[in-house]
């Protein structure tokens, strides 16, 4: 499954920080990923990511057929290590 990781373009943000929680998480479980870089703020600057999501949130897993999963970084980083990360037509995700 190759998936797209919608983040912010502060790549160099380690530790607690959102996207790089949910990127370490990709990385650790070896899903192959693309990262798609948005700007940090204003969040109203990420009108392609709305787009896409509905929201302007980010993290963002976007999967091969087109839909996305937005969750908080905990819940998505969890989601990711037990193994769950699934799109809609991956059968169930939850």
């Amino acid at each position: 499954m190759s998936v797209k990781l919608h983040r912010c373009s502060v790549m160099w943000a380690r530790g607690p920080h959102p996207c790089w929680r949910v990127q370490k998480a990709l990385d650790e479980a070896g899903i192959p990923y693309e990262v798609v870089k948005h700007p940090p703020f204003p969040r109203s600057r990420r009108t392609e990511l709305e787009a896409k999501s509905g929201q302007r949130k980010l993290p963002v897993i976007e999967f091969e057929d087109g839909t996305t999963l937005r969750e908080e970084s905990k819940d998505l980083a969890a989601r990711i290590r037990a193994g769950r990360l699934a799109g809609p037509g991956a059968g169930p995700a939850a």
